[in-house]
């Protein structure tokens, strides 16, 4: 009998599936479960960017469009970078439009790694970092990020990790799954490493305009002597409610994005046309349903937070994206078992923490984004969790 699982790249065989998909699956065959482990918005994307689409439908969009997207698209990025951050980026040649940020990840990943390559990737971290790290050839290197520090990296802890083969760097904050954001001078320390080392870094800030607080989103490419060295990542998924889009981008170098754009050609030849309508209508008019959006993320947060600390479940106030992680070992349990009978007695879906990563291990992740009632209803049920089940 034929042993398929050998004829299988061995470096597929050797990632495992996604953490977040297990409990979702076993949640979508069950009757009133309130989810809090989804990283989609509960918007729908907002009226005038679904008309430019139908719009566009209507006058006869529907073919292919250059490979690096759409020229009026990337001039719009260009645009918002320079207004947002001051950051020059030439749309004809240090731009890419992609399906979704994740295809932007992934293509990335395969410009710069070579077999043994090693890059520093701290943790928790999104799911897909490490795989298509290792779906690339290179060699993914955790390095664990703390709750005391409110799971922000350091030079300290990524020097502690570097190697002769260390040539890239991976960051994303606002940080999926923890909610932690990076301020000017701690990215400007991670810079310095950078430039120390000559890594290459990818930032990945798909969350960068979901902050809460006093102080901006920080892109990192707008550090000094960082642009010709950043490889930004970027899309519309979760600031325009557009996740099923699938629209992203990447801006650099133009010998990095011209790299990234080869891969690109030959994998998936240009982002939806739709999508890329849909995009341009989302940069030129998307900004105030944007806010109202952040704002109303701002209201869940603080309720989530405050709920969780009433609970007695340690956590820090997550200041980016729509995430709290918080600290679930006082009940006993491990991550994987607070998330699999909160699942089973309480209907209440969230995601191990592991599933980010082994430091990870004593937390889950909630998202915030879902009705104020919904979570009321939710820290409810984990409350009367809590009450019923020690270990």
């Amino acid at each position: 009998m034929t042993d398929w699982k050998s004829r299988i790249s061995p470096s597929v065989n050797a990632i495992a599936p996604s953490g977040i998909r297990k409990f979702f699956d076993i949640a979508a065959e069950m009757e009133d479960v309130i989810s809090l482990g989804v990283g989609e918005p509960d918007f729908v994307t907002p009226w005038s960017i679904r008309e430019s689409c139908v719009y566009g439908l209507e006058q006869g969009y529907t073919a292919y469009t250059a490979n690096r997207g759409l020229l009026t698209l990337r001039q719009e990025i260009a645009a918002l970078q320079k207004r947002l951050y001051d950051t020059t980026y030439d749309p004809a040649r240090e731009i890419l439009v992609t399906v979704g940020v994740s295809e932007a990840l992934d293509l990335a990943m395969r410009a710069i790694l070579a077999p043994g390559d090693e890059i520093l990737i701290p943790e928790p971290c999104y799911v897909s970092y490490q795989a298509c790290a290792t779906l690339a050839g290179g060699i993914p290197v955790s390095v664990p990020t703390r709750l005391e520090n409110e799971f922000r990296i350091t030079p300290a802890e990524l020097e502690a990790h570097l190697t002769t083969k260390t040539k890239a760097l991976l960051i994303g904050y606002p940080n999926n799954p923890t909610g932690a954001v990076m301020g000017r001078k701690e990215l400007s320390a991670i810079a310095e490493f950078a430039e120390k080392y000559d890594l290459i870094v990818i930032s990945d800030e798909i969350y960068g305009d979901l902050t809460y607080g006093d102080e901006a989103h920080v892109c990192f490419s707008s550090l000094p002597k960082m642009r010709e060295r950043t490889i930004l990542l970027n899309g519309f998924s979760k600031a325009y409610a557009m996740t099923g889009w699938r629209i992203g981008y990447a801006c650099g170098n133009p010998v990095i994005i011209s790299a990234m754009t080869k891969i690109h050609q030959y994998t998936m030849l240009c982002a939806p046309v739709t999508a890329q309508i849909a995009a341009i209508e989302a940069l030129r008019h998307g900004e105030k349903y944007m806010k109202k959006m952040v704002a109303e993320y701002d209201r869940r947060r603080l309720f989530i937070y405050d709920g969780f600390s009433n609970l007695g479940l340690a956590c820090f106030e997550p200041k980016g994206a729509f995430y709290i992680f918080p600290d679930i070992s006082s009940t006993g349990f491990t991550c994987e078992e607070f998330a699999e009978k909160l699942l089973t007695s309480e209907h209440v879906a969230l995601v191990p923490g592991n599933a980010f990563g082994k430091c990870g291990e004593n937390h889950v992740r909630c998202s915030y984004a879902t009705s104020i009632d919904k979570i009321a209803e939710a820290l409810a049920r984990i409350e009367n969790f809590l009450k019923n089940h020690k270990k």
